[in-house]
């Protein structure tokens, strides 16, 4: 067997990874928002990206309340659904208006550790309970994709990190 193929395999699970991780945290972030009686925040529109949203395919669910900077990536929300286009470090919402706040594949975009930190207390700020989602440092594509900035995960223990990339 030729190497070389086993490259799109691993890559391959490696999204199928993340994806099951990506909807846990959805699914536990909407339970938690559920539980306390209020709104989900969600940043980072389910479309995720221009190809996602040309195939339809969503990484999660909207939310109840639906912000990102292009608000087209919200597009296909449910009319219940509150669609904002806004910079994740400037949340236009109160404190502790949301129960939780799930954010995907949106953190490692910002130019700096600090604005990632200064986007984390945003959300902390706003919600009550907070659980992020992003590329791991396995996917091949976030290590050549020029807008990845950042290597910013939570662990078990919903601890945050955030880790520059080499530039």
């Amino acid at each position: 067997m030729n190497p070389l193929l086993l490259v799109p395999a691993w890559q391959g699970l490696v999204w199928m990874g993340e994806g099951i991780v990506r909807r846990s945290k959805y699914d536990a972030a909407q339970a938690y928002a559920r539980q306390q009686g209020k709104p989900l925040l969600v940043v980072g529109g389910p479309q995720g990206s221009p190809s996602r949203a040309a195939l339809g395919m969503q990484g999660h669910g909207f939310g109840d309340v639906c912000l990102d900077l292009d608000p087209a990536m919200c597009q296909g929300a449910p009319e219940t659904t509150v669609v904002v286009g806004a910079d994740v470090r400037g949340i236009p919402y109160p404190d502790h208006h949301f129960g939780a706040a799930f954010v995907s594949h949106v953190l490692e975009h910002l130019p700096t550790a600090a604005d990632a930190w200064w986007a984390i207390e945003e959300l902390r700020r706003v919600a009550d309970a907070l659980w992020v989602a992003g590329p791991s440092k396995q996917e091949l594509w976030a290590w050549v994709h020029p807008e990845h900035h950042l290597w910013v995960w939570q662990d078990g223990s919903g601890q945050m990190h955030v880790e520059e990339r080499g530039r």
